[in-house]
């Protein structure tokens, strides 16, 4: 007789909305696999479902960092690529995608031990980049990034079968009330909000200029920020980290401010927690988006000797 293996995050489908309530930890192994966060900020990220490391990088790292973001967007190999992403309305800068396979400075970032430990402590186990870009969101001009979860889209969209997986920010601007930083629901990560309407083919084409499906409906939003208590936005420093679960709902709004806000990102999975198959028949999306053949364990490697 087959096995039927049930989906706890069934989403996208004729449900149109709903609120499943996260099986699995949030800190795994309590936090003892790798030793970079203390007690107090290991039980902060449980709790929140995110967190600041203020300054983890140092203003020199930031200005070489900021110099390469700058050389990339302007380099002519990358100008057609489908890794390089405008403003739905502009042809200002959006997003750089497998921004570590374009630059060895942003990969030797993806491999620092600030970065890397505190991965494989909240999750548990060895770590691999599922994902990593710059999200440049130019002054004027950047637009907005919509209320998700980025858990919905990697099981939907990419099989992420659990909720295994956090995304590390390094600011390398300052996140200022000005110009849009991130913001975050805080204790969203325990809950999985459905999202209604099927996921069109080849969705990610338009996803990544703006997000129409994957996103919640604003009952359930409010819903969400009601029931735990608000939003709050993350202003910080360049040189900071802001770390938040794969299931914590968050958005930013758009840049009207003449201070652009630059911001690298570096998705760690755990090794555990490989892709499957996409739900619902939807094809695989590119391997810029969703890596699973470059899966290969990081061994942290400090940023600043190199």
């Amino acid at each position: 007789m087959d096995t039927v293996i049930h989906d706890r995050y069934v989403s996208r489908t004729e449900r149109q909305a709903g609120m499943v309530v996260r099986e699995e930890p949030v800190v795994y192994n309590e936090g003892t696999y790798a030793d970079a966060l203390s007690a107090e900020q290991l039980s902060a990220y449980q709790d929140k479902g995110f967190l600041v490391l203020e300054e983890l990088f140092s203003p020199q790292e930031v200005k070489k960092l900021l110099a390469e973001v700058k050389a990339l967007g302007e380099r002519d190999d990358l100008q057609n690529r489908p890794e390089l992403v405008t403003e739905p309305d502009s042809q200002e800068l959006r997003s750089l995608f497998s921004v570590h396979q374009f630059s060895a400075m942003f990969e030797r970032l993806m491999q620092d031990p600030r970065l890397v430990n505190v991965a494989r402590q909240i999750l548990g186990s060895e770590v691999y980049v599922h994902q990593s870009r710059v999200n440049y969101k130019p002054g004027f001009d950047g637009d907005e990034f919509y209320w998700h979860s980025d858990f919905e889209t990697w099981h939907v969209e990419d099989g992420m079968p659990e909720m295994r997986a956090l995304s590390c920010s390094v600011l390398l601007t300052d996140n200022d009330a000005c110009n849009g930083p991130l913001m975050l629901i805080p204790g969203s990560h325990r809950t999985f909000l459905v999202c209604p309407g099927e996921t069109p083919e080849n969705h990610h084409e338009r996803s990544l200029k703006k997000q129409e499906f994957g996103v919640p409906d604003p009952l359930s939003l409010t819903l969400l920020v009601e029931e735990y208590g608000g939003i709050e936005a993350l202003e910080a420093k360049a040189g900071s980290v802001v770390l938040f679960d794969s299931n914590a709902m968050h958005g930013s709004a758009g840049n009207i401010s003449p201070w652009p806000r630059v911001n690298a990102y570096f998705v760690y999975n755990s090794v555990e927690n490989k892709l499957e198959t996409p739900k619902y028949g939807l094809e695989p999306r590119p391997e810029y988006l969703a890596h699973r053949k470059n899966t290969q364990t990081i061994q942290p490697k400090p940023f600043q000797d190199n």
